[in-house]
């Protein structure tokens, strides 16, 4: 019952900010020619219908009506348009509430509430100015987020990072690490841009290589189409995993708890499939010419209502031996929750989760996204007191299928000693 009301409310709101923005597209346009008008009115609605109608059939059509891809696109449809509406709302509000404060004002002072004549050139009108530019700034987000889906989606970047760390053996001076995170193979749509990005990595020949977790969106079958695209991810000391909060299919809903049991199982065997070492709450030693340094690898631990599966106790012990330790761990809200407090000799932690929100600003030394308003560490290089936490922007993308400022990401950091 609680699920039916919310629908039909959330319903009605999205049919109140359809009819909103056309009062104020009505006012845009209303220069244009007749026939113009009526063409504009048109599409504005047809779209309109559509989106509402995909909303709805979301609601009544079972989870599994739709393959995840093709959710992810609706999804998207969906919202895209929406968000943009949401902007020219806030434009418009701002001249409905300066012309509400006008007619307040009109019953105690007329001459201050009404404009006087003025001469001169013709000028458009205060509030279809502010209509025009509502009309503008929706339209524009809408073509920004579907730039994103063309371009930014699979607009790989190399990001290479030096890391000094102070107790690195002469062995490991000049490692070449691989880093890849937030894969979310159910919402690929081009696989051939997929396996270009794979082929970017190889090119680096990286020593190691990382994986920080999501491999998947929720069912461990969204990578079985993938699984002869990663598993020729490689390097010579070998690749290793960690699980993510996705890849528990916590947000799911399961006919029953073997079903999300099986699930998981089926998960970690896809890594096995790719050759991808996983690490589950445990340490292992990296060997070159006879030194070692500790590699450690736990479940997801994220701060906040997200799950703490990992165990960081359990994975740190017997580890005192390494001259220089190494993390593994999806959520970068963990590095300052658990590592920074308790383990000063965890040298380099390696995250990603944030996405970058796959959207943002990043200028030269200019860096923004509203994630950073969630997570205080969202995006590269960070340190306090010699110890290390990068977060890496993301192999794929989640809900949105496409990236505007915030490109997806394979990292190669260099280890240097210091």
């Amino acid at each position: 019952m609680n699920r039916t009301f919310f629908f039909i409310i959330l319903t009605f709101i999205l049919f109140a900010i359809d009819w909103y923005v056309w009062q104020g597209l009505k006012l845009a346009i209303r220069g244009l020619a007749p026939l113009t008008q009526r063409w504009i009115g048109g599409a504005y609605w047809a779209l309109t219908l559509v989106t509402l109608g995909a909303y709805i059939g979301m609601q009544l059509l079972p989870p599994d009506y739709f393959k995840s891809t093709t959710r992810t696109f609706v999804v998207a449809f969906i919202a895209i348009p929406y968000l943009s509406k949401l902007l020219a709302v806030a434009i418009l509000l701002v001249d409905d509430i300066r012309r509400f404060f006008q007619w307040i004002v009109s019953f105690f002072a007329p001459s201050v509430a009404t404009p006087s004549p003025t001469t001169g050139e013709p000028t458009i009108p205060r509030s279809q100015f502010l209509a025009t530019t509502a009309v503008v700034a929706g339209a524009g987000l809408m073509g920004t987020f579907a730039y994103g889906i063309l371009s930014g989606a699979h607009d790989y970047r190399i990001r290479r990072v030096k890391v000094p760390l102070k107790n690195l053996p002469r062995q490991f001076h000049g490692m070449k690490i691989a880093q890849l995170s937030d894969i979310h193979s159910g919402s690929f749509f081009n696989k051939t841009a997929v396996k270009g990005g794979v082929e970017m990595l190889m090119k680096e020949k990286p020593d190691i290589a990382f994986f920080t977790g999501d491999l998947v969106n929720d069912r461990a079958k969204e990578v079985q189409d993938y699984i002869h695209i990663f598993d020729k991810v490689k390097a010579p000391l070998g690749v290793h995993s960690v699980l993510g909060n996705h890849d528990y299919g916590d947000y799911f809903q399961w006919q029953d708890v073997q079903a999300k049991t099986s699930n998981l199982a089926d998960l970690k065997k896809a890594h096995e499939l790719l050759g991808w070492k996983l690490m589950l709450d445990e340490n292992r030693a990296i060997t070159v010419d006879g030194e070692s340094i500790g590699l450690i690898g736990i479940q997801n631990w994220g701060a906040g209502n997200f799950a703490k599966y990992g165990n960081l106790e359990k994975a740190y012990e017997r580890t005192d031996d390494y001259p220089v330790k190494i993390l593994l761990s999806h959520d970068p809200s963990h590095w300052e929750a658990q590592v920074l407090p308790k383990y000063k000799d965890i040298d380099l932690a390696l995250a990603g989760h944030t996405h970058g929100m796959q959207f943002g600003v990043e200028i030269g030394k200019v860096k923004w996204s509203p994630v950073q308003y969630r997570y205080k560490q969202w995006a590269g290089l960070y340190e306090e007191n010699d110890q290390y936490l990068y977060v890496n922007r993301g192999f794929g993308y989640l809900g949105y299928p496409g990236r505007v400022g915030i490109l997806p990401e394979i990292t190669i950091l260099e280890l240097v000693k210091a």
